[in-house]
């Protein structure tokens, strides 16, 4: 099996379907396989993949467990040479699939890559983060961008290349190619994993970080393209959910990877912002 593709889908059966589709019509000389984990959606998603696709292997979760852990439970038991983690809510080229994989085996050294992602306009998302600093962090959880836009530059990379391919810290989770065999050399024999105390966001920086701090290489290629339509499930949750996910997430990163003054300055500094807002 050369390729699997994890998809986490939650309650977006419409995009769910179109990207499914592109899938199976994807113009492909290798084998490969299709999982999709549904985290308990309302919407009948399991039933329309089991009517429609039912060469998908389906997992039905009973309760939504989160982006990393239903990850894993397909990665468990995943065949294919490389990984492909896709978000529902995306539409591949016919070309996309072979082009990513060729360029991943012209590139044999890169444990992770990730591709060009084009909103419904056509329009180059800029996607390449570098690692989350204190100060960054610190700024947008102070909402400062709203203010000083320039304080994120470079944390966004801006003024990065899309048209060229490149190291890079981080790319984009809603089309993530792992190299599995690289992974596995890198990590001595540990299969690719998730790191599951992040329910959602930072999963995808948090495994780049593990892969550059083992010496691996994490790559952003024009080489293949899709089109993200970015968010469709998180456009569904209450803006305070939302937000309590992202602020768990970002301060669990900062337990892992900083020193411990960092995280605890952040979690300071999301409770006063809680209040003023309260307080307004």
């Amino acid at each position: 099996m050369e390729l699997s593709i994890i998809i986490v889908s939650w309650n977006v059966k419409d995009r769910l379907r179109q990207n499914l589709a592109s899938i199976f019509s994807s113009q492909t000389d290798f084998s490969f396989e299709v999982f999709v984990v549904d985290n308990a959606s309302a919407d009948d998603s399991a039933g329309m993949v089991r009517q429609e696709f039912p060469q998908v292997r389906l997992i039905v979760n009973t309760e939504n467990v989160g982006f990393a852990k239903a990850n894993n439970q397909a990665l468990s038991s995943a065949q294919g040479k490389f990984f492909l983690l896709l978000n529902p809510d995306m539409r591949l080229e016919i070309e996309t699939l072979a082009r990513a994989i060729a360029w991943a085996k012209a590139n044999p050294k890169v444990a992770v890559a990730g591709f060009r992602l084009k909103d419904a306009f056509g329009r180059t998302i800029e996607q390449v983060r570098r690692f989350p600093r204190f100060l960054d962090q610190l700024c947008i959880t102070l909402k400062l961008p709203h203010i000083f836009p320039g304080c994120l530059s470079r944390y966004l990379n801006r003024g990065f290349d899309y048209d060229k391919a490149g190291a890079v810290d981080s790319v984009r989770g809603s089309f993530f190619l792992i190299n599995r065999e690289v992974f596995k050399r890198l990590s001595q024999g540990r299969e690719p994993r998730l790191d599951e105390r992040y329910f959602v966001w930072f999963e995808e920086v948090d495994f780049c970080r593990q892969v550059k701090e083992m010496g691996g290489q994490i790559w952003y290629s024009p080489a293949a393209q899709a089109v993200d339509y970015i968010g469709q499930s998180f456009s569904q949750l209450p803006r305070g959910r939302a937000q309590s996910y992202f602020r768990a997430s970002m301060l669990s990163y900062f337990r892992k990877w900083e020193p411990a003054w960092q995280a605890r300055t952040l979690g300071l500094a999301w409770k006063l912002v809680a209040l003023f807002f309260k307080s307004v």
